[in-house]
């Protein structure tokens, strides 16, 4: 299960069926939980916990400390949950104190070739990162959304649950959830329609998000009087809370 080639620092806690390739190595404050598989080449370093039933390729670098240049050395962690796929040359930084101190990633997640997610990022579940997408640091990504490919997140940004993020698009507001955007500086287009029809939601509910949508980018109203109709609404349609929630809680200012 373990390749001799592999370097395990001995106070490293593996359970008892993951798989290490050749030549990877895992430091001392690491902890990976059953059936977790760790191609060749990995890197796996610093207070990092991984979760079961992940898959992480090779030339991946995992746990690796943050590239801020306040952070001096501070204990920081990484926690990985459960069944995500992990491609090859991913890079994933652990938190800085500047940020909590954590970066946290789901389950379920499909993150392919090359991706980056930076110090203090918080991910969900059943999220999708194309090749070369790309999140910087204290970025939020809600379940289910989808980033393309080379898409770029700017820090602090926040991107909502069940959105789209299309190819080669840059990101420097938040997202709020069902939302596509497109274009080189990212722009709104409409509402991940199909996204939702493959997650079961029913016409009725996709109508009424098309409605929230429309209140807050086509009907001409400022954006407090957007959250006020959103509220409102919410609470008739709970499928419209999250882009009520969204709004009110948005620090950075949305795509608009």
């Amino acid at each position: 299960m373990i390749h001799p080639s592999a370097v395990i620092d001995p106070k490293a806690e593996l359970a008892d069926d993951v798989e290490v390739g050749a030549f990877s190595i895992i430091d001392a404050k690491v902890r990976i939980g059953a059936g977790t598989r760790i191609g060749p080449h990995a890197v796996i370093t610093g207070r990092t916990t991984i979760g079961e039933n992940n898959h992480i390729f090779q030339f991946t670098s995992v746990g690796e400390q943050p590239q801020d240049m306040k952070y001096a050395g501070e204990d920081t962690e990484l926690i990985i949950g459960d069944n995500n796929t992990i491609r090859e040359l991913c890079t994933i930084n652990r938190g800085s104190m500047q940020g909590g101190g954590i970066t946290r990633i789901g389950s379920n997640n499909w993150i392919m070739a090359c991706v980056h997610i930076a110090h203090d990022c918080i991910l969900g579940n059943n999220i999708i990162m194309a090749n070369n997408a790309s999140v910087a640091g204290h970025v939020t990504v809600g379940d289910h959304a989808i980033l393309g490919g080379y898409a770029l997140i700017h820090q602090f940004c926040e991107v909502g649950e069940h959105s789209f993020t299309s190819f080669a698009s840059f990101v420097n507001q938040s997202i709020p959830p069902y939302v596509t955007v497109a274009g080189e500086k990212a722009s709104v287009k409409g509402i991940n329609s199909e996204g939702l029809k493959r997650r079961g939601y029913s016409a009725e509910q996709i109508k009424q998000v098309r409605r929230a949508y429309k209140a807050i980018y086509r009907e001409g109203r400022s954006l407090e009087e957007a959250k006020a109709v959103l509220t409102e609404m919410a609470a008739s349609f709970p499928e419209v809370k999250p882009m009520a929630d969204f709004l009110n809680a948005a620090e950075r200012g949305i795509i608009r």
